[in-house]
């Protein structure tokens, strides 16, 4: 059941990619509309046949569009915004009611997770929080259907070929984790902390998974390297709580999540979607946060997790 669901969910998130392919195509003001159309169609398709493409052709689908990226023929179109007038006439009109789609997908998630965390689990429920806000959008708004399409492809337009960046984060980490680079980090680390120092090991820890996913993007992908390579040996080791401290040292993760341009989805994505002048803006905005939530981090681990 959670396989098929879970096909269902990749197959529509393909045919968004495919609509803005075609979007791309039409666009008569486009700046690069082969270049955008082939690599959101080249996404798309992945998406949709992934699972029964030989996992070379997809490597190979993905080179390309690593290129087309590099090359700059991923531009953003003509699509155009509601203009700011209706759109303040509106907030008006709904209030906090804009709220409620975005707030349904967590809750939806939340709910199937706790409900059926073995038959369905978090994608699945992700995938479904984003269908029930799609409905209560169109409820609440009373805008057409079609513009789910329209403004879909637009945001993934401007958001460009960095929206792709989780995924291939993912995959890296990963690959670090099987080429064994937690042991060579752990081999460093060997000699520059001290051997019992359990505060030393806890900022080693939360360190190392702050900066390595500043570098990932992503700090599930950074969380197994780091964990093998000085959680393990410096924190566990030393009779540290699994629990606590392997909460800790994710969400400590996270604090590098808010300082990253390469976290696109937390980071650049907002940026676009708020139109903002610096592409940064977010990430300016978010790193005095960052640096008081990682002290916390290694305060937290410290004292509760021993």
């Amino acid at each position: 059941m959670k396989d098929i669901l879970l096909e269902i969910l990749y197959i529509l998130a393909g045919l968004v990619s495919i609509i803005t392919a075609i979007y791309a195509l039409k666009d008569k003001k486009h700046p690069s509309p082969k270049g955008t159309a082939l690599f959101w169609g080249i996404f798309g398709l992945i998406f949709i046949l992934g699972k029964l493409l030989p996992s070379v052709i997809v490597g190979v689908l993905l080179l390309v569009m690593g290129v087309l990226a590099a090359m700059n023929k991923v531009a953003f179109g003509s699509l155009k915004n509601s203009d700011e007038a209706f759109r303040k006439k509106s907030e008006k009109i709904l209030g906090n009611k804009l709220f409620i789609p975005a707030l349904a997908i967590g809750i939806t998630a939340f709910a199937i997770a706790q409900a059926f965390p073995k038959r369905l689990g978090g994608l699945v429920g992700l995938g479904t929080g984003a269908i029930v806000s799609i409905i209560l959008c169109l409820a609440i708004t009373k805008s057409e259907p079609k513009n789910i399409a329209y403004d879909g492809s637009r945001l993934l337009q401007q958001v460009g070929a960095a929206c792709i960046l989780p995924q291939l984060l993912t995959a890296l980490g990963a690959l670090f984790n099987a080429a064994g680079v937690g042991e060579v980090i752990s081999v460093g680390i060997l000699g520059v902390i001290p051997q019992g120092n359990i505060l030393a090991g806890v900022i080693a820890y939360c360190l190392g998974m702050a900066v390595f996913t500043m570098i990932m993007g992503n700090a599930f992908a950074a969380f197994a390297v780091i964990t093998a390579g000085i959680g393990m040996p410096f924190v566990f080791s030393q009779g540290a709580n699994p629990a606590i401290a392997g909460a800790l040292g994710l969400t400590a993760g996270y604090c590098g999540t808010l300082m990253t341009p390469m976290a696109a989805n937390f980071n650049i994505v907002p940026g676009a979607i708020l139109e903002t002048k610096n592409k940064n803006r977010v990430i300016i905005s978010q790193i005095p946060f960052g640096i008081v939530l990682f002290i916390t981090h290694i305060i937290l681990m410290y004292t509760l997790a021993f």
